[in-house]
């Protein structure tokens, strides 16, 4: 049997609607819902979703509540402890630390925070292993702030804190402006991830492949770039999908039409992620099914990337 590994999940789309609700309650933060069953609404992104800057405002809601430390420790707890419930042994836990220093947190607060909560996790839980993924962001101005987290991701780099990523709104801030953000995760040594060939072309793999990185987000793109193909094979780059997601942000017109078959055919190393577990309704094992019931995939073949990403994962 092999082992049960997700990659690719983002800790602010994967929370409990319920904990969103009573945390602002507590914290005295005023919601556009009335209700739990509103919030969860709010949280899930619309099945008509036509773009991905549409998909990312799904995540404005938790991140209301997710200004204060104890709540940050809550709800990476409470990730572990589903993921843990449902058998994955293996997980990494993306989030950006800037987007939680509205209130006055540090983002070495943040993170400080979310070690805890994967600690008690993995203690509660003794079966499951978690690491922690520092994403900078992708935006105009804040180069300021994704040096930081490099900073913060250094820092705390070892038995939880695993890597850095880039995350965003791929179309509007092209992956080569933050080329000075990863040469210094780079010269500190800190492994890293990609978001990339998402909403953009093969042309923003390369330049992420071009930053060191052997591991891209999403990376779909490649299926119209045989030469980059080659490249991802050559120097043996796993990339992270996301199906339903993919599907959701309308990187595929429909699920069916998705390349993950063809990219896996071709021998690249592609792993099966859930992406956002609240926002878009799934889990690891919803989007296994998907691929079985969608793509005709065999057990074999969803065993075959569950290898590549146990190898492909940044804790040993």
């Amino acid at each position: 049997m092999s082992h049960i590994v997700e990659l690719h999940l983002h800790l602010d789309g994967s929370l409990r609607p319920e904990t969103v609700w009573e945390l602002a309650k507590e914290q005295g933060v005023e919601l556009p819902a009335k209700s739990a069953e509103e919030v969860k609404y709010m949280m899930e992104v619309p099945e008509d979703c036509k773009t991905l800057k549409e998909y990312l405002e799904r995540f404005d809601l938790p991140l209301l509540v997710l200004q204060k430390a104890d709540a940050i420790e809550r709800v990476t707890f409470e990730l572990v402890e589903d993921l843990a419930k449902e058998g994955v042994e293996y997980a990494e836990l993306r989030f950006a630390p800037q987007f939680s220093i509205k209130d006055g947190l540090t983002q070495d607060e943040v993170v400080e925070a979310a070690i805890r909560g994967a600690e008690r996790g993995m203690k509660m839980y003794p079966q499951i292993r978690v690491g922690l993924i520092l994403c900078c962001m992708r935006g105009a101005d804040n180069e300021e702030l994704n040096m930081q987290t490099v900073e913060t991701a250094k820092k705390y780099l070892g038995d939880v804190v695993c890597a850095v990523d880039i995350a965003g709104a791929e179309g509007l801030f092209p992956t080569e402006n933050f080329a000075p953000v990863f040469a210094k995760a780079r010269e500190y040594g800190v492994p890293m991830t990609l978001h990339a060939g998402e909403a953009a072309g093969p042309d923003s793999m390369k330049t992420a492949l071009s930053f060191g990185t052997k591991r891209i987000g999403h990376g779909v793109a490649a299926i119209n770039d045989p030469e980059l193909i080659k490249r991802l094979i050559d120097e043996n780059v796993t990339l992270e999908v996301c199906v339903t997601s993919n599907y959701h942000t309308k990187v595929v017109p429909a699920i069916r039409m998705h390349p993950i078959h063809k990219l896996l055919e071709a021998g690249v190393h592609v792993t099966v992620n859930s992406d956002n577990r609240t926002c878009s309704r799934t889990t690891l094992q919803k989007e296994k099914e998907v691929l079985k019931e969608e793509l005709g995939f065999t057990d074999e073949e969803i065993e075959k990337m569950q290898e590549y990403a146990w190898e492909a994962r940044f804790l040993k």
